[in-house]
């Protein structure tokens, strides 16, 4: 049965290729989700077929190709320019201002603990857009009613597309319509151009945050501890549990003993209750605090 299943799915999938630009087969697929588990530690579901196909389907126009097997044999070749394209082409980016709204005041009230410490240091890991890593830093400001503050926060993303986006800082008006008019005046410049109004992070606030490209899976991580803060939140999704529990090995080392670890609201680190313990609503402290 699972066999003639196997075999059905192979067809449907050249059936459907067949009527496509691109001969897409469920081997082409099978090592596509190979690819990217070892490369970025993504797990693909078996739905995405469609996706993968739409998404690389632009690459293969790019490089001139004819065949999906010449575009992974391109990959295998280990061309690295075409491998960072493949990852960014095959990331999920979303993400707002202050998306899980209630994380920003627990963040808030833990940096006024800190207050009189010589330097506070924040890491987003899955900065995306920028959205998230700016968000933090408005309420640092906020926290602190200055500009001039202690605070680090290293931003990083595995895709270098969004982070480019995010460098810039600037942004179109419907990415900021639900921020209050008192925080888009602070923090923000108001440009209008052919293309509409775009607003742009204000300088004293971007040079609150560095940005730069990591792969969680890298042996070596550029950023360096202690760590007061590390939000890591809608990303864990994407990788299976041994890969999760890897991370957060490697995070807890990183973190000072009294730092917060902030997760998505869909992920739960319980089960890595020797490295990191519940502190509220997706919000973690070291396990070892508590020893």
């Amino acid at each position: 049965m699972i066999a003639n299943n196997a075999l059905w799915g192979k067809s449907l999938l050249q059936h459907e290729g067949s009527q496509r630009e691109f001969a897409f087969t469920l081997a082409d697929f099978e090592q596509v989700r190979k690819l990217i588990y070892e490369h970025a530690g993504i797990m693909l579901s078996p739905t995405k077929q469609d996706m993968v196909y739409s998404r690389l389907a632009k690459r293969l126009r790019e490089r001139g190709m004819k065949t999906f097997s010449d575009y992974l044999a391109l990959l295998k070749r280990s061309d690295k320019a075409e491998w960072e394209e493949f990852v960014n082409s095959l990331t999920t980016n979303l993400t707002s201002f202050f998306r899980e709204p209630h994380h920003f005041p627990i963040l808030s009230a833990y940096l006024k603990k800190l207050q009189g410490k010589p330097s506070i240091k924040i890491w987003c890991c899955a900065s995306s857009t920028g959205e998230e890593p700016y968000s933090i830093a408005m309420t640092v400001v906020e926290t602190f009613n200055s500009f001039s503050v202690p605070v680090s926060i290293f931003a990083s993303d595995l895709d270098t597309n969004v982070l480019a986006t995010a460098a810039k800082g600037v942004y179109a008006s419907d990415r900021v319509d639900r921020l209050p008019r008192e925080r888009l005046s602070r923090f923000f410049v108001k440009t209008t151009g052919s293309g509409g109004d775009t607003f742009a992070v204000r300088p004293e606030l971007r040079r609150l945050v560095s940005f730069q490209r990591l792969n969680l899976l890298d042996p070596n991580w550029s950023v360096r501890g202690p760590l007061d803060v590390i939000f890591c939140r809608n990303i864990m999704i994407y990788f299976d549990k041994p890969t999760q529990y890897k991370i957060l090995k490697r995070f807890a080392p990183l973190m000072d003993l009294n730092g917060l670890l902030f997760a998505g609201h869909s992920e739960s680190f319980l089960y890595a209750s020797d490295l990191f313990h519940l502190q509220g609503k997706t919000v973690y402290e070291l396990a070892e605090k508590h020893r």
